[in-house]
């Protein structure tokens, strides 16, 4: 799951981003309006936490702008305007959820999980083969047997996994999981393919993790 936190002060925006990444979601960030706008319009995003009050273009008008490009991404907006009237603008502007600073962590990742099991967004859960990924609960089990994976892990083989039996390059798969692409080493996309194989594919006659040599990775039921 990718998250897009759009806020301006970076004590909470780093608060919110190292507590979402534990939880094992990959996260993007940005301060500036017209910077979130371009960054919805390119990436696909799971969940938007919007502030109202940010550089460039205010939480408010970025809404409006991405549901009049038919952008349905579940918006959370986060914000101390806490009367009535802000309430109703910002849920008439676009908004799915309303959360009012301070707020507890724990209540951010309650909303968050109810807004990726509302149907109209995605599906909770990726079946390929015998291999179960709930995305809600972030669970994983191969033939009914739960599998441990860290955070890294996991965001990569959900990343994967929604875009299961697509050729997917090192380039790409770093671009989609912001912790990666902050990683020093040259080879960490292989490094985590690695272990993931022996999480997921170890002891099992069907493979579903795939390399195709100097193109990328696919996560298939099927031969590649």
């Amino acid at each position: 799951m990718r998250i897009l936190i759009v806020e301006d002060d970076e004590k909470i925006a780093s608060f919110i981003k190292k507590g979402l990444q534990e939880e094992s979601y990959s996260v993007d960030i940005t301060e500036n309006g017209y910077e979130a706008i371009y960054l919805i319009e390119t990436n696909k995003y799971d969940v938007i936490l919007l502030d109202l009050m940010i550089h460039g273009l205010g939480g408010i008008d970025v809404c409006k702008n991405i549901r009049d490009k038919n952008i349905a991404t579940p918006i959370i907006m986060l914000t101390a305007k806490d009367s009535l009237r802000d309430k109703v603008e910002g849920l008439d502007s676009g908004a799915n959820d309303y959360l009012i600073k301070p707020f507890a962590f724990e209540e951010l990742l309650a909303r968050i999980r109810v807004k990726l099991r509302n149907p109209s967004t995605t599906s909770s859960t990726i079946v390929i083969a015998d291999l179960t990924i709930d995305t809600a609960r972030r669970e994983v089990s191969r033939s009914d047997k739960k599998i441990n994976l860290t955070a890294k892990e996991y965001a990569l083989l959900e990343f994967l996994a929604r875009n299961s039996r697509k050729l997917l390059s090192e380039t790409t798969i770093k671009d989609n999981l912001s912790d990666m692409a902050q990683e020093s080493m040259s080879n960490i996309v292989n490094v985590y393919i690695y272990r993931l194989r022996n999480k997921i594919d170890k002891g099992y006659d069907l493979k579903l993790i795939h390399t195709v040599r100097g193109l990328g990775y696919m996560l298939s039921d099927k031969d590649v």
